[in-house]
């Protein structure tokens, strides 16, 4: 079992489950790890499909085998956490630092069979890879409130697998995100992320593509290099920044309370940033995270954050972004997506993104 030196400090180790999905540890400290998945696992689903929308001209996924996947179960039987006292979990071991493996529930697999069909029904394999990612081994923790090395760990494991998950064959998109909160979705309370590895651009991805290229077309610039310059040079709706990243509000922000967190310098994906880079990010990104928290005395903010990495061979032409927002506008309100954002896709925010920022820079 080869141990393999991340991009960063962890050393990430590999495995396989007994199914035949594959591991990867990242420890802190090297670790001399022998994985064996004793669970007696069915073969992996494999019937997903892409379904092409001819109205939107957008993709949609089609995954019925994930209707069967683990929801809310109790903390005793909860399948991330470490296989101890006889208990088979997803992770076979008794500790671990940070973890990620591939979804038993995947919405894209590298095994969805299938043949791709044209007009006027056009369709493709889901083809793609689903991780997830543990941040620790503790059921009860939260991300915002992990130590500080650990908040590194989490980063160095999304870069090594955003640069191997982005070398695979017909990957288009890699895209890291964390879920937090039974308001938002989430039917595993262990703190943990996800990564999906994607055959083509997501909708939202391919609308922020498109403004940035027409933008380089008429400019010569980056779009978000423009914008963070113009957001720094304002200023009101900066929230929290340091040597190397500025966290803003954006001026036409979508949700209550939303966050972007941007390097000073034009890098397109985690991979590319350096040590002090990394270190910046985890301090920053962290804190931006306290700060949604510390809105209010409602209990941990419901929140979805993920990071607009560059697609598949626009490294030079993309501006890495983390994206952080909540639903909750006050406490014991949530932002829905009702009839005008659903139906129409016009988007109300509540707060003005100026009272937003002002908010959160108050909050610690």
């Amino acid at each position: 079992m080869p141990n393999i030196p991340a991009p960063t400090d962890p050393v990430a180790t590999s495995a396989k489950l007994a199914d035949g999905r594959e591991i990867w540890f990242f420890d802190e400290q090297p670790t001399l790890r022998s994985v064996h998945d004793e669970r007696p696992l069915e073969p992996r689903a494999g019937g997903s499909q892409l379904r092409w929308d001819r109205l939107t001209a957008t993709w949609t996924a089609v995954a019925g085998h994930r209707q069967t996947r683990t929801f809310k179960p109790p903390s005793n039987e909860c399948p991330l956490c470490p296989s101890v006292d006889g208990r088979l979990t997803e992770i076979p071991a008794e500790s671990y630092d940070v973890v990620a493996f591939e979804n038993r529930f995947p919405a894209l697999s590298t095994v969805a069979v299938g043949e791709a069909t044209g007009e006027p029904f056009v369709s493709q394999p889901g083809r793609g890879r689903c991780e997830v990612v543990c941040f620790t081994s503790d059921h009860e923790q939260s991300f915002v409130d992990l130590p500080p090395e650990r908040v590194r760990t989490v980063l160095a494991a999304l870069a090594h697998r955003t640069e191997q998950l982005t070398a695979m064959p017909e990957v288009a998109y890699v895209f890291c995100f964390e879920n937090r909160g039974e308001e938002i979705g989430v039917t595993l309370q262990h703190p943990h992320g996800q990564i999906y590895a994607m055959p083509v651009l997501p909708p939202r991805i391919e609308s922020l593509v498109n403004a940035a290229d027409a933008h380089r077309e008429a400019t010569g610039e980056c779009l978000q290099c423009a914008v963070l310059a113009d957001e720094i040079a304002d200023g009101t709706r900066v929230v929290a920044e340091n040597g190397t990243f500025v966290a803003y509000v954006p001026y036409a922000g979508r949700w209550p309370y939303e966050i972007r967190v941007v390097p000073r310098r034009h890098v397109g994906s985690l991979p590319g940033l350096t040590a002090d880079e990394m270190d910046d990010l985890a301090a920053l990104y962290q804190e931006c995270l306290r700060r949604m928290d510390g809105l209010d005395d409602a209990g941990p903010v419901p929140y979805i954050a993920g990071w607009q990495q560059a697609p598949t061979g626009r490294e030079d032409t993309w501006h890495l972004a983390a994206e952080i927002f909540t639903i909750r506008r006050a406490p014991g309100r949530l932002k829905y997506l009702a009839g005008i954002e659903s139906g129409v896709a016009l988007w109300v925010n509540d707060i003005p993104p100026e009272t937003a920022a002002e908010r959160l820079r108050e909050a610690l």
